[in-house]
């Protein structure tokens, strides 16, 4: 029990509390210069007096009782509209799938690489406009299942009521303008390709999801966002088409997988995925063996032609260009060297291995416990895996490419879609 200062006049033995205890009404303290006193007489007080007294103590305002609001009292004050705000932001990164995002700049990456061309402000342009189409297609998505999810997934933001519907469907139609908007900055064929991209998206929605025709609609629409990022960059579109089909097949498997993600169903289609991640692994690794083939028959006739050249008498002038090889890995400042293209040769070959087996170790695990329990659960377990391992896909798509700097780039996007996918569902 804690209370004022003791009186300069109480007894010698202090206050004395009666049967029932001290009890001090806060009205019948005097206020002195010196302090606070308190009579003998005074110093007991009814029950019913005292109760009253804390009431009305506790009904004054801080300032009232001289004492200035706390920053604590302010916090609590606003806590609950700050709540608000954040669980609204977590819904529409959750309608959104954020943690999906990083899987789409790979794919503009891998196209400029397929093409031929390296990458400039136009691929900026391409990645920016496949981030907002892609998401476009995941609010509009969500928008479309909205009746389904509220039996099967409930806790999504739109059955729940933490988004609205009208807002889900404006969300999309803006994302779609933004991403065409963004499209037409990189030229007419750009724009093509994004319109293109854009009806596929509206289509595999709206229409073709649940028709056989579903998973090819988001194979071609993942095809042509590699696609425009070959054209954005001004790329042969020709060149990238092997690419952008590797990257379409294994998109097909995932989706096929997903159609059953929250019912469970056979295991068929995890062994179909599987199956689909072994080819396409085995057929980065065999394309890359016929480059660096072919790569290996250039290095010797250019070392048979350089040994020639140098046996000519009188100093034969050189034709311009014949001791040139084309390709960016084994070119410099216009002169060929043997060595240089030998050790980016055996590079690439190193690389692209590397990345194979990161892409067929990230898809194959979660598919081969959703073959062995095809559940929901590992289900969509196996979805998020083929979500994410189209990043290692695409920096070995671009390895192979002959580009092995846009393909660490693009690899270094993994771990951070690891990270936040373990906080956000990709699916």
């Amino acid at each position: 029990m804690s209370g004022g200062p003791v009186a300069p006049d109480a007894s010698p033995n202090g206050l004395h509390a009666s049967s029932n205890g001290l009890h001090v009404s806060p009205s019948e303290l005097r206020q002195s210069p010196d302090g606070l006193h308190a009579s003998p007489s005074e110093s007991h007080a009814s029950p019913a007096a005292l109760v009253e007294a804390g009431s009305a103590e506790q009904q004054a305002s801080p300032g009232a009782r001289g004492v200035s609001p706390l920053p604590q009292d302010a916090a609590r004050a606003t806590s609950p509209r700050s709540a608000r705000q954040g669980a609204n932001l977590h819904a529409w990164v959750e309608l959104l799938r954020l943690p999906a995002l990083f899987t789409v700049p790979g794919d503009a990456l891998a196209g400029a690489a397929a093409a031929g061309a390296r990458p400039n402000p136009r691929t900026l342009v391409a990645i920016a406009s496949s981030l907002c189409l892609y998401e476009a297609g995941m609010a509009l998505n969500d928008w479309a299942d909205r009746a389904e999810d509220a039996v099967d997934r409930p806790h999504r933001p739109l059955p729940s009521g933490r988004i609205s519907p009208t807002a889900a469907l404006a969300a999309a139609g803006g994302l779609t303008a933004a991403g065409l908007a963004l499209a037409s900055t990189a030229g007419r064929r750009p724009l093509a390709v994004a319109g293109a991209l854009a009806a596929t998206v509206w289509s595999y929605d709206l229409v073709l999801k649940r028709t056989p025709a579903g998973p090819v609609a988001m194979a071609a629409a993942r095809s042509l966002d590699l696609l425009l990022g070959g054209v954005a960059a001004n790329g042969d579109i020709r060149r990238a088409l092997p690419s952008a089909m590797a990257l379409g097949t294994h998109t097909l498997a995932v989706t096929t997988v997903s159609r059953h993600e929250t019912q469970g169903g056979s295991p068929w289609a995890p062994l179909s995925g599987l199956a689909t991640t072994a080819a396409l692994a085995w057929s980065i690794t065999r394309d890359g063996t016929e480059r660096d083939r072919r790569l290996g028959r250039d290095l010797h006739a250019g070392q048979d032609r350089h040994a020639g050249g140098a046996r000519h008498a009188g100093g034969a002038r050189k034709q311009p260009g014949r001791d040139r090889k084309p390709g960016p890995d084994w070119q410099s400042g216009g002169a060929w060297q043997p060595g240089r293209a030998a050790a980016t040769a055996a590079n690439l070959v190193s690389l692209r291995g590397a990345l194979a087996a990161v892409y067929a170790a990230t898809a194959a695990r979660p598919l081969f416990h959703a073959a062995l329990n095809p559940s929901p659960q590992l289900t969509q377990r196996a979805v998020g895996g083929g979500i994410r391992a189209m990043i290692p896909l695409q920096a070995a798509l671009a390895a192979r490419s002959g580009a092995p700097v846009t393909a660490l780039l693009t690899a270094a996007l993994a771990p951070a879609a690891r990270r936040f996918g373990r906080k956000v569902s990709m699916t």
